[in-house]
């Protein structure tokens, strides 16, 4: 998920008592909720960003470190510099810290799990990528039921009437059942799309992506490996799921023998370890490698990497 998710999270637990139970509670919930994204700094290398992000900071290691490491920031930042204010608060409570540090960095990583980019929970024993592929990576949904929640808890309470958690608390049992229910959808629609696929007399093993699209719950796109080629689809409930080919697709291109000498190269190596349906594109420009989960042509965009320029192919 962003960061706007991640952050409205962290705020509606806060408001939902949560922040309650220490001094610098709400800080650490909202911090810790975004912790794992730390590995956004690679942007500011050389480094393929795919290849690394979602990685060391999200996999088991970073999970039981991270918030130890942040709970012990906050408790020095208590101690430092909140106890030298006037009127300090109570001080903060070492234990309470570290709770909250883990319930966000745990609920950060789970969210991130939900959606089609995916993650690499088992790092860094395991470059295993996961995805549960139930969410969309900006769900316009879960930032109107965790932000209402905020606001509306944060307002109760601000005119200091009783249960002013009430409104963050339904929230994020919303926003849980709402996860649920999209995980469980998501897996009918797999058990449909993988019955469709049989009854076109496709092999039992063949590969395919469900995931969801923005704004609209009751509906997926649908991505089928058929070795050189992927095709799309939808799926659509009503209430049932039934699944529809789209009627296009793209040929992989990865068996070109222009496109070979670029696949074997150290920066195509590392994109191929993050895309699960990559294709490649020769263009005026170069070779270029994209993943059909995010495009339709492989020049440009946010998920294409040129792998070997043009000079190169000269």
């Amino acid at each position: 998920m962003d960061n706007v998710c991640h952050s409205l999270m962290g705020a509606a637990l806060g408001k939902a008592g949560l922040a309650r139970r220490t001094t610098l509670g709400m800080s650490t919930l909202v911090i810790a909720n975004n912790l794992p994204d730390v590995d956004a700094a690679v942007f500011a290398t050389n480094t393929l960003v795919m290849s690394f992000r979602r990685g060391w900071t999200h996999g088991v290691l970073a999970q039981a470190l991270l918030p130890l490491a942040l709970a012990g920031t906050m408790a020095a930042y208590d101690r430092l510099v909140v106890r030298k204010r006037a009127n300090a608060p109570p001080p903060a409570k070492a234990g309470e810290l570290v709770l909250l540090a883990y319930v966000g960095v745990l609920a950060h990583v789970f969210m991130d799990f939900l959606n089609s980019y995916g993650v690499r929970l088992l790092m860094p024993f395991s470059d295993r990528w996961f995805y549960g592929d139930a969410l969309y990576i900006v769900d316009p949904w879960m930032y109107l039921v965790l932000g209402a929640g905020w606001w509306l808890a944060r307002r109760r309470e601000r005119q200091g009437l009783t249960r002013a958690e009430r409104p963050a608390r339904v929230a994020v049992t919303v926003a849980a059942v709402y996860m649920a229910a999209m995980l469980g959808s998501n897996l009918l629609a797999r058990a449909t799309v993988r019955d469709g696929l049989t009854r076109a007399g496709l092999p039992a093993g063949t590969r395919f992506m469900v995931t969801p699209v923005l704004v609209n719950p009751f509906e997926r796109e649908v991505v089928v490996d058929l070795g050189a080629r992927y095709e799309k689809g939808m799926v659509w409930f009503e209430p049932l799921p039934h699944f529809r080919p789209s009627g296009f697709g793209i040929d992989t291109g990865l068996n070109d023998p222009a496109v070979q000498p670029a696949l074997q190269t150290a920066l195509a190596r590392a994109f191929l370890g993050w895309s699960r349906f990559p294709f490649a594109a020769v263009g005026p420009g170069g070779i270029w490698l994209n993943d059909y989960r995010y495009a339709n042509v492989g020049l440009g965009g946010w998920s294409a990497v040129k792998v070997i320029s043009q000079t190169q192919i000269q």
